[in-house]
């Protein structure tokens, strides 16, 4: 008798295994499911040029732009992910892409930042105060994340683990599509903050931490509110002028600083913001 026989003969066919015994097919990946209110649909459609029918065809385009320009870059490429980056850029291709590049590239880049981002490696920072999301978003949906300096202690830990609590606070809340879509406001209350503690934001952090929000982040910063500022603001913004961009930093304005950035007492306080002030003004 043949070999070919004796192997016919000895092994199972498939026809003669179990059902058990059958190897599964690999799950395939969760389809994408809309979560946005039809008031937000509208919203993304007319702001960010979002087109419900033309959705998935616009996220299989950037998947097949980062399979065939970066096929070596390790990402995610589920729908609702690549969404954040459509989003953000308002449906245009390239920027979305490069949008997506830049936020890899600055994880790999900063690594005492990004490594190990996990709530239980920052229970100092989140406990501090020194970041809180308030309760209520201000009448456009934006959340609205307050940062406090004075809450934080040099002596603790360094100023990289309170940036550390801002990237994992931001990669939490851009996980809703309301948020994608709203964006957020950035208020940060400086009341306190000596010129010694200003001075561990230098340039150098300032660079980076600018750069990552403005183009290495699927994120829309809506606004950046600047409360109590101390009498050495000027020389904080002096520090970060040169790395914002320039429609934001040399946009025309008679007050100081340019329109994108205000600064405030309390009692000068915005409308829009108090409904969640009250939440941080002890």
């Amino acid at each position: 008798m043949s070999e070919e026989s004796d192997s016919l003969r000895t092994s199972p066919s498939v026809a003669s295994l179990s059902e058990n015994e059958l190897p599964l097919p690999p799950p395939e990946p969760p389809g994408y499911v809309c979560s946005l209110t039809e008031d937000l649909v509208t919203k993304a459609r007319e702001e960010l040029q979002e087109k419900p029918e033309w959705r998935l065809r616009d996220v299989q385009a950037l998947r097949d732009m980062v399979r065939k320009e970066y096929p070596y870059l390790s990402t995610s490429l589920d729908d609702a992910f690549l969404l954040r980056f459509l989003r953000a850029r308002k449906f245009d291709y390239d920027r979305a892409l490069q949008l997506l590049v830049n936020y890899h590239g600055c994880r790999r880049n900063w690594p005492e930042v990004f490594n190990n981002l996990r709530p239980s490696a920052l229970k100092d920072v989140l406990n501090s105060g020194f970041l809180t999301v308030l309760p209520h978003t201000d009448p456009r949906g934006c959340h609205v994340l307050c940062i406090r300096p004075d809450r934080w202690i040099p002596s603790n830990y360094p100023i990289t683990e309170n940036i550390r609590a801002i990237y994992l606070t931001l990669e939490k809340l851009i996980q809703s599509e309301e948020t994608q879509v709203n964006g957020i406001v950035i208020l940060a209350d400086y009341k306190g903050v000596s010129l010694s503690k200003a001075s561990h934001f230098g340039p150098f952090i300032a660079k980076k931490v600018i750069g990552i929000l403005q183009d290495g982040f699927p994120i829309r910063i809506k606004a950046v509110h600047i409360v109590n500022e101390p009498r050495i603001f000027k020389g904080i913004f002096a520090i970060i002028k040169p790395f914002l961009k320039e429609k934001i930093a040399n946009r025309p304005s008679k007050e100081y600083p340019p329109q994108g950035v205000w600064g405030h007492s309390w009692r000068a306080g915005h409308r829009h913001l108090e409904c969640g002030a009250a939440g941080i003004r002890g």
